[in-house]
């Protein structure tokens, strides 16, 4: 799609009443999503708002999705179900989602939210409001006060926020929940990083971002399927983005042991041979510690090296360009017409060149 045709009235000075593109990923949530829609709807009203609603089915197992539009809707005009080849992962099924709005949609602005009602639909408003506000020139992401897990995950996630400041400087703030103007979404969809973690990406991409603060809610059916493996792969996948920060501070502490080991190294030597200090025995045992510790920093600060240096070579995801390849088909249900919601219910179709389903 030509950049051209996307326009800039938001960039410039926002129109209130454009509709907004919601993107919410799910994966065999849907008796989860069937409750937000109507709760995301009824906020959008309240405030005179209208957005369409883009849902990324991360190759569900079971397909609900005509479920989701047996009520009718007020502020929601239109559902599109972007159905992926293969599991992806809920970070990778956000950045196909961003890609495809991108290339094939023309909405100034893309609110992204989990669909298990985590993510407040009452927040959407006020995220909206603030991206009117900075007339379209930053990411507005919302920044939880206070979460609503189990005391076991708190524990857990700010093990995960000391380890991920002390690797990377930066303190873990915000999750996905936020509304990304146009010109921050065609900036987005060309950073490799995204792949991994879209907060993650926007942040290392440099990306301007404001936040509100926001109350995280209680998930409304089901059981997460996130479990602690998920969580750890999460929080890896955040840190990755910063790889070369990562390995750069890694090999300053490598070379840190290295000088303290040859130091201590110099200093058993010291006290062996120019005092009367040195126990029978403990030369030995101090300098060969030491000497192990050298050799080990020794061969970290090599591997960090060529960790950074072959990460600035490797051809990566970049999903403006390679997102179409997950895409197994596009459906849409348009609001005022159930004659087509039943006709489109069945359709798929997508082009990885170039060319989906003329009902979108």
């Amino acid at each position: 799609m030509d950049q051209a045709t996307h326009g800039s009235s938001l960039a410039s000075d926002p129109d209130h009443d454009a509709p907004v593109l919601v993107l919410i990923p799910t994966f065999n949530d849907w008796d989860a999503l069937a409750e937000v829609l109507p709760r995301l709807d009824a906020a959008l009203a309240s405030q005179g708002m209208v957005a369409d609603i883009l849902v990324v089915d991360d190759a569900s197992v079971v397909d609900a999705s005509p479920a989701l539009v047996r009520a009718p809707f007020r502020a929601l005009r239109r559902l599109e179900i972007l159905t992926l080849r293969r599991n992806l992962g809920h970070q990778r099924a956000i950045a196909i989602g961003l890609a495809y709005a991108q290339d094939r949609l023309n909405h100034e602005a893309v609110v992204v939210m989990d669909g298990d009602g985590e993510d407040d639909p009452n927040d959407v408003p006020r995220l909206l409001e603030r991206l009117h506000s900075e007339r379209g020139q930053k990411i507005v992401f919302a920044e939880r006060t206070r979460r609503s897990e189990t005391f076991i995950f708190r524990l857990f996630y700010r093990l995960y926020k000391l380890i991920h400041y002390a690797l990377i400087g930066q303190r873990v703030r915000v999750g996905n929940f936020s509304a990304i103007p146009r010109r921050r979404l065609n900036s987005l969809v060309v950073v490799a990083e995204l792949w991994n973690h879209y907060a993650a990406a926007t942040f290392r991409s440099r990306q301007p971002f404001c936040t509100i603060p926001t109350r995280r809610a209680k998930r409304l059916r089901g059981r997460s399927s996130m479990n602690f493996v998920g969580l750890v792969t999460h929080g890896l996948s955040a840190i990755s983005v910063y790889g070369d920060i990562v390995g750069v501070r890694l090999l300053a502490l490598s070379v840190v042991l290295a000088l303290l080991s040859l130091t201590g190294i110099i200093a058993v030597v010291v006290v062996r041979f120019a005092t009367h200090w040195a126990i029978p025995g403990w030369a030995t045992l101090a300098a060969g510690l030491s000497l192990i510790l050298l050799t080990h920093a020794i061969m970290m600060a090599f591997v960090f090296s060529f960790v950074i240096l072959g990460s600035r070579h490797n051809l990566t995801f970049l999903p403006s360009r390679d997102y179409g390849i997950f895409v197994g088909g596009v459906r849409t249900f348009p609001q005022d017409d159930r004659a087509a919601i039943r006709a489109t219910a069945s359709g798929t179709g997508f082009t990885p060149s170039g060319g989906a389903n003329d009902n979108a």
